[in-house]
């Protein structure tokens, strides 16, 4: 974010549009729109302001989706549906925690094992997968960071192996 201010996830995007905007960059214009939607439609139907955690939910999730939709235009052929796709994942990252890398979680996964395995007194088995994999999404919003659901699921099923 801007200037070391605490500013809202709505206001960056917003100053961002007008940039695109000024720049007729369409494409980003257009993607920063959607953005503005959702984060709008989101806190009309809970019927007030969003909390930054929830807008980083809502962010995510429209990353799932065009991860999902890449895929299906990938296997019908349309790669120039699925490269637009690719961009518009490219501008929702922006309003983002940087992901961690497969080796950075990794490396958070055997911490978090770890501990639990010292609190416990043995390693966790692999059908307290789940035990784990909410202490490591608990400890990634503790830390201000992310990481898609299906990887944080392999590096634990990988750690307890």
């Amino acid at each position: 974010m801007s200037d070391g201010l605490k500013e809202t996830l709505e206001a960056w995007v917003k100053r961002e549009t007008i940039v695109a905007m000024k720049a007729r960059d369409s494409e980003r214009t257009t993607t920063l729109r959607l953005i503005t939607t959702a984060l709008k439609n989101k806190a009309i139907e809970k019927r007030e302001e969003l909390t930054d955690a929830e807008s980083q939910q809502i962010l995510a999730s429209m990353i799932k989706q065009r991860r999902d939709s890449i895929e299906q235009f990938t296997k019908g052929g349309r790669p120039e549906l699925a490269a637009k796709e690719a961009v518009e994942i490219g501008v929702i990252e922006e309003f983002l925690p940087k992901a961690l890398s497969a080796e950075e979680l990794a490396a958070l996964v055997g911490q978090v094992i770890a501990q639990i395995a010292e609190g416990a007194g043995q390693k966790p088995s692999p059908k307290e997968m789940g035990t784990v994999i909410k202490a490591v999404q608990a400890r990634l919003a503790a830390d201000g960071l992310r990481a898609e659901g299906r990887l944080v699921s392999e590096a634990v099923k990988a750690g307890l192996a």
